[in-house]
């Protein structure tokens, strides 16, 4: 039999067979969707506000519009503005330090200390901020840090001579606000990250005579970087523009680049200014994560 004859025949379906599309095609049709969505709800309003920056009004106005640079001195024309800068990086750090240590140990003992159905429960649990209204959350910390709250009111049951411990309308009463609100990323950074981790792994190290605490820094932190990092960067760019839980815990106190660059586009309606601004708080940020990146970077390859 010639050897033509010995290659079975291709099976066609009813009707012809349709050629497959190109993986460039299969691949663009996925992802035109959602980024075109990006482009116009997030990448052209970011290039607008980066136009009006370099503008003396806005074109909405009547008056007069020139290209300028001024607003990009603000921080030299109004030098307050750097010490509230830098008080919005403190308490972006403060707030990111607090959400690590606690988002780290909560997310251990959801991997190693439950399972099955208890586990998807804390999960639950630690999704709930997030399914009711940030404003409700952050007027609920009102009743419980003001003087005679309900934490005076648990204190002095059990110590009634004690002094009143509310600290409501401070930067402290603030960064308790934004690790209840921002704590879940870190929890779900770091839960993704360990869950990972070989179990086999922490029995060897513990077969061999490793400390609790040698495991900890030696293995589970380690291995827990990307998390720790990625819970970090979700963390400290959005609490430093933050401005309804400086506003409403912090007081007079509470004045943050958040609330300076809300002022800007609400009350002073100066909308070049407060664009200015935002760009350049972006650009600092940026600036402190290039200057870590080495770091970040050693963290994730771990």
């Amino acid at each position: 039999m010639p050897a033509e004859a010995a290659k079975p025949t291709p099976s066609r379906e009813p009707g012809g067979s349709r050629r497959p599309l190109p993986s460039w095609a299969a691949t663009a049709a996925l992802l035109v969707p959602t980024y075109g969505w990006l482009t116009l709800a997030v990448f052209l309003p970011l290039c607008t506000m980066f136009a009006f920056s370099f503008l003396t009004a806005t074109p909405m106005g009547k008056a007069p519009i020139a290209f300028t640079l001024k607003q990009y001195r603000a921080f030299i024309d109004q030098p307050y503005l750097i010490g509230v800068a830098w008080q919005s990086l403190l308490m972006g750090f403060w707030t990111t330090f607090f959400c690590a240590v606690m988002g780290f140990f909560a997310a251990l003992a959801l991997v190693r200390a439950t399972e099955g159905k208890v586990r998807e429960t804390l999960l639950i649990l630690v999704l709930l901020p997030f399914w009711t209204n940030g404003l409700v959350r952050v007027f609920s910390w009102t009743m419980v840090l003001r003087e005679g709250g309900f934490l005076d009111y648990l204190i002095h049951s059990v110590w009634p001579s004690a002094g009143s411990v509310g600290f409501l309308y401070t930067r402290q009463a603030v960064v308790v606000g934004l690790v209840h609100g921002y704590l879940p990323y870190m929890i779900l950074t770091c839960y993704i990250a360990l869950v990972t981790i070989d179990n086999t792994i922490v029995e060897a190290a513990t077969s061999l005579g490793a400390r609790w605490w040698t495991i900890l820094l030696k293995i589970l932190l380690p291995m827990a970087a990307p998390g720790l990092i990625s819970g970090s960067v979700l963390i400290f760019v959005p609490v430093i523009g933050s401005f309804m839980e400086p506003r409403i815990l912090g007081g007079r106190v509470g004045v943050t680049m958040g609330t300076v660059i809300e002022d800007q586009f609400t009350q002073a309606f100066n909308w070049p200014l407060g664009a200015a601004l935002s760009f350049t708080m972006l650009a600092v940020v940026l600036g402190i994560f290039a200057t870590f990146s080495g770091v970040l970077r050693r963290g994730t390859a771990l």
